[in-house]
């Protein structure tokens, strides 16, 4: 969420940037309704302040009858206000991020832009397997019970994929706790208000599960772990916090009707480990972070010695609060391209504000925190990459070296 004194102050760059995420949001209309309801408000008070003055001495036969007039207008307008304050925070919920200048314009994915490039693309000389036909061939996965028991997007993960999921949680962990990186299991499970407070509703609700009167399944624990500080006030000497969170989850891929229908590219349940920071509410520290966590994603990939190129992504292929976004994309042999294995972003106070989370700076004044999060590893996409990557013309899969020891075994599949 924007301050709305920085909207009223800024209006056409607000407007410049509805625009270059493809929002469909009228400006305008929020600056009418926030007129209406400052002028509400002040009308309210002033009657108010009418009412309690008339009240303080015993009142005349027709100041009692003034003072009826005046409690049935405070009546209507406190209603009125309750209305347009309503509408008002309905609309600032909708105002999108200020993107930063060196994003480029775009309308979409198509537009973004490589800045990295890592690794060399694998050249075999066999006809290349993907990971469907590999995983199934190795007992790795079984689709077609996934389906008849949690329906379409369904799997069982089974034998060494099991325990390369839990090596790359243990890789990832041992890497950023050294890196001072605190664990957390995050709640799979979150308020409806957490998800507004991250920005994945409104606009996101045909992307997630509601499982209650007011709880939801979390698409990724940035939603639960940017929650935990919610409604408090930190110290600026505790900042950055720096959060490594494990949780399920859960999304319905509404918008992916068509994609990635078979495999494990896109999946309604899966788990995710994610880089969570909270910081000073300064441009570059911001952006020092960003740069660090992603860097922190990169170092993974390389430890698994998987292909990937990262880009920036364009206006159009933000979402509503965020300043700036990285992704990095794995190689996908079978598919002859990269496919998006982290995402990394951060959201300047956006966040923050709607969730309501501060500290006290050097002059003891109230400022909202920077957000940032970003991928450090998702299960089991990034199995995909894998096996791809790693399969041999035998049809079995080596072992990354740096998950040998957790999986225990070279490589799958060789008697």
């Amino acid at each position: 969420m924007l301050d709305i004194k920085f909207i009223r102050e800024n209006q056409d760059l607000v407007k410049d940037a509805i625009r270059k995420k493809r929002i469909e949001f009228n400006l305008d209309e929020l600056i009418a309704v926030d007129e209406r309801r400052r002028h509400v408000l002040m009308e309210l008070e002033n009657k108010r302040a009418s009412q309690n003055k008339k009240s303080d001495s015993k009142p005349t036969p027709e100041e009692i009858e003034i003072l009826k007039k005046l409690k049935e207008e405070i009546k209507l307008l406190e209603e009125e206000n309750r209305n347009t304050q309503e509408e008002f925070n309905r609309l600032m919920l909708l105002v999108p991020q200020v993107p930063d200048p060196s994003v480029p314009e775009g309308k979409d994915d198509e537009d973004n832009v490589e800045v990295i490039k890592w690794g060399e693309i694998p050249a075999f000389d066999f006809k290349v397997k993907d990971h469907i036909e590999l995983m199934e061939s190795l007992d790795l996965v079984d689709f077609d019970r996934g389906v008849k028991v949690s329906g379409f997007r369904g799997y069982f993960l089974k034998n060494e994929a099991v325990l390369l999921s839990h090596a790359l949680w243990a890789l990832v962990l041992d890497k950023l706790i050294k890196k001072g990186f605190t664990p957390i299991f995050a709640p799979a499970i979150a308020r409806e208000s957490a998800f507004n407070g991250t920005g994945w509703l409104p606009q996101g609700k045909d992307e997630v599960y509601k499982v209650g009167e007011d709880e939801y399944l979390v698409g990724t624990s940035e939603v639960s772990t940017m929650a935990y500080y919610s409604d408090e006030v930190l110290q600026k000497k505790d900042l950055p916090k720096k959060f490594i969170a494990f949780s399920p989850c859960f999304r319905s891929e509404a918008g992916s009707h068509g994609k990635d229908t078979k495999g494990l590219i896109r999946v309604h349940e899966f788990y995710k480990m994610e880089q969570v920071i909270l910081c000073r509410a300064d441009h570059e520290e911001s952006v020092k972070w960003h740069e660090e966590i992603t860097q922190n994603s990169e170092e993974i990939m390389q430890d698994l010695e998987i292909p990937y190129h990262v880009v920036v992504n364009s206006s159009g292929d933000l979402g509503l609060g965020q300043v700036k976004k990285y992704d990095i994309e794995g190689w996908m042999p079978s598919q002859q391209k990269y496919r998006e294995t982290h995402s990394s972003s951060y959201f300047h106070d956006f966040q923050t504000r709607r969730l309501n989370i501060r500290y006290r700076d050097e002059e003891n004044k109230m400022q909202f925190a920077h957000s940032l999060n970003n991928t450090a590893i998702a299960t089991p996409r990034i199995l995909a990459m894998i096996v791809e990557n790693y399969q041999t013309k035998e049809g079995t899969v080596k072992v990354p070296k740096v998950l040998q020891k957790f999986v225990g075994v070279k490589q799958i599949g060789k008697k």
